[in-house]
C-alpha cells in the first residue's frame, strides 16, 4: 500500500512467525498431555488439568510478571540463555515463544483432550484385537478420529497467539524486528498518534478474528454432521 511506512510489515511478519512456531510446539507438546488427561484414571489428573488451564483465568500481567522473573538473569531463563552467550530470555524472540506456548496452551490442549475423550475405548479395543501396539493404535486410530480436535486446537492456538498483548509486552517489550508484534505495534501507533497505521493493522486483525470464528463454526458444524 502506498504511503505506508516500510516498517509496518515487520510486526506482521514477526507475529506470523511467532504464532506459527508457537502452534507447532503446542501441537507437539500438547498432544501427549491431552492424551494423558483424556485417558488417565489418576485421581490427581484434574489438578494437572487445572494447572494447564491457569492462563484462562490468570491476568496476563500476573503470568507475565512471573515469566519475567523466570526469564531474568537470575532465573532458569538466564542459565538457558547462557548456552548461546546470552544473559536473559526476557526481551528476546525465544522468550516470546516460550511465553506464548505457556499462555496459549489451554486453547490447544483442551480441544484435543475433548476429541480424544470422544473417541472412547471401543476403537482402541478393536485395534488391540487386531494386534496393534498401543503406539500404533494411537497413530492409526486415535489421532485420525481426533482430527477435528487437532484442527480446532491449531486454529485457536494460532489465533490466540496473534492476539496476545499483555504477555508479549511484559516479557518482550517493544523492540522492532525482535519483539514488536502486531498487538504491540497497534499500541505504539496509537501512542504516537499514527491513527492511519493503527487503523490498518486493527482492521486487519478484526478481519482475521472474523475468519477464525467462522472457521471454528464451520469445523463444529462439520464435526456434528460426521457424528450424526
Amino acid at each position: 500500500m502506498s504511503g505506508l511506512p516500510p516498517d509496518i510489515w515487520q510486526p506482521v511478519r514477526l507475529t506470523v512467525e511467532l504464532a506459527a512456531m508457537t502452534t507447532l510446539i503446542l501441537l507437539i507438546v500438547g498432544t501427549p498431555i491431552a492424551w494423558w488427561l483424556a485417558r488417565s484414571k489418576a485421581w490427581w489428573k484434574e489438578g494437572i488439568a487445572a494447572v494447564v488451564a491457569l492462563p484462562l483465568v490468570l491476568p496476563p500481567t500476573v503470568l507475565g510478571f512471573y515469566l519475567l522473573v523466570l526469564f531474568g538473569p537470575d532465573g532458569p531463563g538466564g542459565a538457558l540463555a547462557g548456552l548461546w552467550g546470552g544473559r536473559t530470555l526476557a526481551f528476546t524472540f525465544e522468550g516470546l515463544v516460550i511465553g506464548s506456548v505457556v499462555y496459549s496452551m489451554p486453547f490447544v490442549v483442551q480441544p484435543i483432550r475433548n476429541a480424544f475423550a470422544a473417541v472412547g475405548d471401543r476403537p482402541l479395543e478393536v485395534a488391540a484385537t487386531l494386534r496393534a501396539s498401543p503406539l500404533k493404535a494411537f497413530w492409526t486410530v486415535a489421532v485420525p478420529l481426533a482430527r477435528p480436535g487437532f484442527l480446532s486446537g491449531a486454529v485457536l492456538g494460532f489465533a490466540h497467539t496473534v492476539g496476545e498483548f499483555g504477555i508479549v509486552l511484559m516479557i518482550g517489550g517493544n523492540i522492532p524486528g525482535t519483539t514488536k508484534v502486531l498487538s504491540v505495534a497497534i499500541y505504539d501507533y496509537v501512542e504516537t498518534s499514527q491513527w492511519r497505521e493503527a487503523n490498518i493493522l486493527a482492521a486487519g486483525m478484526a478481519a482475521f478474528a472474523f475468519v477464525v470464528i467462522l472457521t471454528m463454526m464451520m469445523l463444529e458444524k462439520r464435526t456434528a454432521r460426521i457424528k450424526g
